[in-house]
């Protein structure tokens, strides 16, 4: 009886031991968020920030309760598909496509089972993304800020600030899906106005410091800068440029004015990225993207920056300088 008593304790004092080693082991793993990007890391510190945000309101926070894989292809649409891919190969819980329409359509390619997040300036619709904007179906939903579709808007409020420039020098990434679509809308809508284009058509570095060249040898007048990925990623050269060369210039999000761009017309893009968390941290609660409507913006925003007008010598007529929503000073 002794022998067997004190193999019962030593027996039961060994189970104890174990509880916390198989607690641990029953531990659910932590759920990771795939992010891919067209854009780069440097020009998206905000935009990480307010989805960030988003995904706590969901009560997600990263570190603690969720994971976060970052991939970012930097305005070269090609590495899309691979990024997705190796995502897709790590199994996370929800795959993130923004910073634009390929970087969607992309994770779609990848995947019909993992639940997708995806945030672009089209229409998903359009693009093929969804069935409906109410009822996306599938394993798809996000939120589109539409500035793709409002290259007209921006290229009237541009001939308005500088009427009578004979020619307005439009950038145009020719990689981006939707960019002859846009293109003949352009035009269109200049020949509304009596306004002559010159595009110069950049997807890489080295297209874009040419174009520079070829824009001043054409003698424009201004700059319109069409909604673009990579052009985001190149913002602090642009704007330079334009500075340089004492160009009045158009732009689609309030980033490029608040960072010494002329003016911008467009939603707020810090928006769309914090709804992209509060779907991503709904879906991680059990929802699924089918039920989940499309987000668009209900607010277009009108940005002038008085201190760039100083600097390069323009002066902003007052019928246009009151219709704008934000005056930088």
């Amino acid at each position: 009886m002794h022998i067997r008593r004190r193999e019962f304790i030593i027996a039961l004092g060994g189970a104890a031991a174990a509880w916390p080693l198989a607690a641990r082991a029953q531990k659910p793993a932590m759920p990771t968020i795939g992010w891919m990007s067209a854009r780069s890391p440097e020009d998206s510190t905000h935009l990480v920030a307010a989805f960030r945000q988003g995904l706590g309101e969901a009560g997600f926070v990263e570190g603690q309760n969720v994971g976060i894989e970052f991939r970012w292809a930097r305005g070269q649409y090609d590495q899309l598909p691979a990024l997705a891919a190796d995502l897709v190969s790590r199994r996370v819980a929800v795959l993130l496509g923004v910073g634009g329409d390929p970087s969607a359509i992309a994770a779609k390619q990848a995947t019909s089972t993992i639940p997708i997040v995806f945030g672009i300036g089209g229409d998903p619709v359009r693009a093929g993304l969804v069935e409906s904007l109410n009822r996306p179906g599938g394993n798809v939903t996000g939120y589109t800020v539409l500035t793709a579709e409002m290259e007209p808007k921006r290229l009237s409020l541009l001939h308005e600030l500088v009427r009578g420039v004979p020619l307005i020098g439009v950038l145009l990434n020719p990689n981006f899906l939707s960019a002859d679509r846009r293109w003949q809308e352009l035009e269109q809508a200049a020949a509304t106005i009596g306004q002559h284009l010159f595009v110069s058509r950049v997807s890489n570095d080295v297209e874009l410091s040419a174009a520079f060249a070829i824009l001043i040898q054409q003698r424009i007048g201004a700059l319109l800068v069409t909604a673009d990925p990579y052009l985001d990623t190149q913002r602090d050269r642009i704007i330079a440029f334009a500075a340089q060369n004492r160009l009045p210039a158009m732009y689609h999000f309030r980033e490029f004015a608040v960072a010494g761009g002329l003016t911008s017309y467009g939603p707020s893009i810090t928006d769309g990225y914090h709804q992209a968390g509060i779907y991503a941290g709904r879906i991680l609660q059990g929802a699924k993207p089918a039920d989940l409507p499309v987000v668009q913006p209900t607010k277009f925003e009108f940005v002038i920056n008085l201190k760039t007008a100083k600097l390069i010598g323009f002066e902003i007529p007052p019928t246009v300088s009151a219709r704008a929503d934000e005056v930088i000073e």
